[in-house]
This record gives C-alpha cells, sequence and structure tokens, in this order.
C-alpha cells in the first residue's frame, strides 16, 4: 500500500492535522504514524529481506535434491559444507542493504 494522506505537522509541538469533510459521526481516536521517509525506509528494507530470502530459498532447495553417489560421500560431505557456508553468507548480508 503506497496511498499516502497529506498531513500538516506542528514543528512545535508535533500535531498532526489532516482535514476531512465530517459526515457527523465521527469519533476521535489515537492512531500511531510513522513519516513517509520511516515508511518508505522499512519498505525498502522489506523488499531487501524478501529478495535474501528466495536466494536463501534457492540454496536450500539444493539440500533436499542432493543425493550422493556410491562412494562419495566424503566429498559430498564437504560440497555441501560449502554451500551451507554460502546459504549462511546470503543470509548474513542481505543485497548490500543497510539500515
Amino acid at each position: 500500500m503506497n496511498d499516502y494522506i497529506q498531513a500538516w505537522q506542528c514543528i512545535g509541538c508535533g500535531r498532526i492535522e489532516a482535514p476531512q469533510p465530517c459526515i457527523g459521526v465521527c469519533k476521535d481516536r489515537k492512531v500511531f504514524m510513522v513519516g513517509k521517509d520511516e515508511h518508505e525506509h522499512a519498505l525498502a528494507a522489506n523488499t531487501a529481506l524478501q529478495a535474501q530470502l528466495e536466494r536463501a530459498h534457492a540454496m536450500l532447495l539444493r539440500f533436499g535434491q542432493a543425493e550422493p553417489k556410491p562412494g562419495q560421500w566424503e566429498s559430498s560431505w564437504h560440497a555441501l559444507q560449502a554451500q551451507v557456508r554460502e546459504a549462511l553468507a546470503t543470509l548474513a548480508d542481505p543485497g548490500g542493504w543497510k539500515p
């Protein structure tokens, strides 16, 4: 959802005002809001994390499909360890995104 409501914020007390037409049944309630910059930052973080998880998921799928050839257990084990290290590195680095 990228619909934004334009509002006015007091630079002194922080009061938010966004005039809307009232139909006579309004009741005030407390709401929590974030600024547009913070919201876009959170969206960018979410997008980066989704991409990171998709890369890790693709790597992890290989483990479920791997089947060592007869007599190749040790080399298969070492290859699996290398791929696990690669998947862990992918999870540790969300594609260069920094909070």
